[in-house]
């Protein structure tokens, strides 16, 4: 069996917006699992809005969009109308997992949570992904991947000892919370498989607010086990020195060092064995004590020549180091095209559009299907629900409010 058909069979509804739901929906997609997007009609989820689009001359369709959501069917209907929220639901019933993002309470007034869904079906598995969780303080607050990082810490702790605090650019709460949500799917999917285990639904829970608290993970042990938090360090490390980008003659380089006798070998291709001896800097906690000397005295010899000839002797001598890229060199780099992540979606309705494979082992054999248009399979997928022509034109059938 190949890494796209782990999940052939599976059937997934994906009640989902914006980035961590979609993305666990897409995991499960790439997998093999058939995913049905539920999606407003006409304007479909709240991410098809987003600039930048592409293609950009043809007004195109959100990239935001285009990310996290190909290999899904999209499903249109009107969850404001009854017989919109009974086709849903009938569906979900008949599903292994459903993934909302609905607003706390919201699923409920619909007829469409945990419950509801799990009426009748013992197999499932309904994961809800929200903000802060659906506890009393949680429940009525809304937020997003920066609200969340600045909640946790993570943006006091990230930016330029003189400078404010700053977001991590990519969504990296959203993201990683879509892997734990597909990662938890994955596990209850295994002890329905398994003898013995209690049988009946699952109701899993993701929040962002747990992800982003979870991140911070070393630096949360690290005050619990000090008392003290080494705040701002910009490209530098709390607990390693020398561990910074540093400029040379044409461009900057980042360099991390984390023991001593990595340490060593940095002086030794620096042409400065004397800092290796140097008592001030003989241990990690003494190179930690006087991080800034040491780093002019590194800075001063990196400047002697260019980034290149540094990073080959570095990388000779097994010393981590690499360049500082903007995205587009990040994308042009020779190993980035040897591991293969960015390959064409097959064709369809986009031209050339490029997709990134799943970074895990088999990733690569995941079939690349266009993301879909809001509503492409409306018709399929009730249809396969059972329902008739008849009820799918009263399902579908635009009335004004």
């Amino acid at each position: 069996m190949s890494f796209a058909q782990t999940y052939a069979g599976l059937r997934v509804l994906d009640l989902s917006e914006n980035i961590a739901g979609p993305l666990a929906c897409m995991i499960l997609a790439d997998l093999g699992a058939d995913v049905i997007k539920v999606e407003r009609p006409t304007v479909g989820e709240a991410t098809r809005s987003l600039p930048p689009r592409w293609p950009a001359e043809d007004g195109g369709e959100a990239t935001v969009f285009l990310g996290f959501n190909r290999n899904k069917r999209s499903l249109a209907v009107d969850l404001r109308r009854p017989e919109a929220r009974d086709a849903v639901l009938r569906i979900g019933q008949g599903v292994d997992v459903v993934v909302e993002s609905l607003r706390p309470g919201v699923a409920t007034r619909l007829g469409l949570d945990f419950d509801a869904f799990a009426a009748g079906n013992d197999r499932l598995v309904h994961c809800s992904v929200s903000a802060f969780g659906t506890g009393p303080i949680g429940h009525d607050r809304a937020g997003y991947d920066a609200l969340i990082q600045a909640y946790s810490g993570i943006l006091e702790a990230t930016g330029e000892p003189d400078g404010g605090p700053s977001r991590a650019a990519p969504s990296i709460i959203d993201m990683t919370t879509g892997m734990w949500a597909a990662l938890s799917i994955q596990a209850a999917l295994k002890r329905r498989e398994t003898p013995g285990s209690p049988p009946g639904p699952q109701q899993l829970e993701a929040t962002l607010v747990d992800t982003g608290l979870f991140l911070m993970t070393h630096q949360i042990m690290g005050y619990l086990g000090s008392g003290t938090f080494p705040g701002r360090l910009g490209a530098a490390a709390p607990s390693a020195a020398p561990y910074n980008v540093w400029p040379t003659a044409d461009a900057p380089i980042m360099i991390a060092t984390s023991t001593d006798r990595t340490y060593r070998t940095l002086c030794d291709v620096l042409g400065t064995p004397e800092l290796a001896d140097d008592e001030r800097f003989a241990a990690m906690a003494d190179r930690l004590a006087r991080r800034d000397e040491l780093d002019a005295l590194i800075g001063e010899q990196l400047r002697t020549r260019k980034a290149q000839d540094w990073l080959d002797a570095l990388w000779a001598a097994g010393v981590p180091a690499g360049p500082v890229h903007d995205l587009a060199a990040a994308l042009a780099d020779p190993l980035t095209k040897e591991r293969a992540l960015l390959a064409p979606a097959e064709p369809g309705r986009i031209p050339d559009l490029q997709q990134l494979h799943l970074p895990m082992d088999g990733g690569r054999e995941a079939l690349l299907r266009q993301p879909p248009a809001v509503g492409e399979h409306t018709g399929a997928v009730l249809a396969e629900a059972g329902f008739s022509p008849e009820e799918i034109a009263a399902i579908t059938e635009e009335r004004p409010r």
